[in-house]
């Protein structure tokens, strides 16, 4: 089912990218804001987990609504942007982490 999960939001514009240094150090340094410990210590932990979870990279504030719509989340009138699940990665990227 993971598998099927994936593949539906790769057919809908989201993939699951080769996470960067960037997102890959949001991670790390926000990831106690989804988690109650740590579940990466190393660059290298946190793309294995983030693939894992299937999290996805969104370009912009846009991409983000469209993930929660697509994936049926009902975000009308909510504030996506601080929800634990959504990281800013700094550079008008988002992290999204379904944990």
């Amino acid at each position: 089912m993971a598998q099927k999960k994936a593949a539906d939001k790769k057919s809908k514009g989201f993939s699951h990218p080769d996470y960067d240094a960037a997102v890959l150090d949001c991670f790390l340094n926000k990831q106690l804001q989804l988690f109650p410990e740590e579940v990466a210590s190393t660059p290298e932990e946190a793309a294995d987990f983030l693939e894992m979870c299937f999290a996805v990279v969104a370009g912009s504030k846009k991409e983000v609504r469209q993930y929660f719509e697509e994936v049926g989340t009902d975000v009308e009138g909510e504030d996506i942007f601080s929800a634990a699940e959504v990281f800013p990665v700094g550079d008008g990227r988002y992290l999204i982490v379904e944990g």
